[in-house]
């Protein structure tokens, strides 16, 4: 199976390198007039060298553009006294550009209030950036369109911030926002929000996103299922969604029921139904079952009814599954 990088990286650490090419592939055909898809082709064929270095000569960029070009180059830099100094010029050229900010909140943040606080900026200098025309017009279809990425991206770090920092209901909303603004959810915020609202109680939130994400067959969906079903009472739906969970994911049964302890460190890759794959889903669902010992005990007696061996119940009670409280 193939691996897939882990979803656990800071705000501006993801590689924009794929994104950078398209929207100079954008700029680079901006205004020509192409008489066919062949003639397009041959043209792009002469940029392929130099895309992911300089814009052919021809192309002029405006302020914000470049803006956008110094904030990629700040992204990558390998130095944080590189990166500022590009990010400050690209806030010089366009106070407003997202990315820079980004950096900027990265490098100079000395608390988690002060990173909300920064990344709040950025949320807002987007939001400016696009303007509230575009975004009505726009919704439904974010990320889509290349321009909108870095809001939706300062979204999604806002979100991690107050959700990393027990501020929950602000991070549902923001969450909540990113999906009307792109449903088809490129950034997979819908797996945080799913355990947001099973972590704060609102089953019908939950519900809505399970049906609404109806055929989403990963781990992290499969053993929601398992939890919001348990949770609304429903013992015989819990019983069936734990069925698929387990063919899922069977290492969430153990880590769950204290037959496995969760490694000190974050993986870096996972593949589907690994024991990797586990730790990041616990990372969503930790919350949510972390005050729920009845669904521990309740997971250690269908266990049990494999007939597989099991550590006694007193495991529960020694390793519990950790967890932030709500705030």
């Amino acid at each position: 199976m193939k691996k897939q990088p882990a979803k656990h990286a800071p705000p501006v650490a993801r590689s924009t390198a794929g994104e950078e090419a398209m929207r100079r592939v954008q700029k680079a055909i901006e205004g020509k007039d192409f008489a066919s898809f062949d003639d397009l082709n041959a043209y792009l064929a002469t940029l392929s060298g130099s895309l992911l270095q300089d814009m052919p000569e021809d192309v002029e960029l405006s302020s914000k553009e470049e803006a956008q070009e110094l904030a990629f180059d700040a992204m990558e830099a390998r130095s944080k006294a590189q990166a500022r100094k590009l990010a400050r010029r690209a806030l010089k050229l366009d106070p407003d550009c997202v990315d820079a900010l980004m950096v900027m909140v990265d490098l100079d943040a000395r608390s988690p209030q002060a990173m909300i606080e920064g990344l709040q900026k950025a949320v807002a200098a987007g939001e400016r950036s696009l303007g509230a025309k575009f975004i009505d017009e726009n919704e439904g279809h974010f990320w889509l369109l290349l321009e909108t990425r870095p809001y939706m991206r300062a979204l999604e770090a806002l979100a991690e911030g107050c959700r990393g920092e027990g501020i929950h209901l602000d991070a549902i909303k923001i969450y909540e926002k990113m999906l009307r603004l792109n449903p088809n959810d490129n950034q997979g915020v819908r797996d945080p929000l799913l355990g947001l609202y099973l972590e704060t109680g609102d089953l019908n939130g939950a519900a809505l996103l399970l049906t609404q994400y109806k055929d989403d067959a990963s781990a992290n969906f499969a053993w929601a299922r398992v939890l919001e079903r348990f949770l609304a009472g429903d013992r015989t739906g819990a019983a069936a969604a734990l069925k698929k969970a387990r063919k899922a994911n069977p290492h969430m049964e153990l880590f769950l029921t204290a037959q496995k302890h969760l490694p000190t460190e974050p993986p870096e890759m996972y593949s589907p139904g690994s024991e990797e794959e586990a730790v990041l889903c616990l990372g969503y669902l930790g919350g949510a079952v972390a005050e729920q010992r009845e669904l521990a005990f309740w997971l250690f007696d269908r266990l049990a009814e494999t007939g597989g061996e099991a550590r006694g119940k007193i495991a529960l009670l020694k390793s519990p599954v950790k967890g932030k409280k709500v705030q």
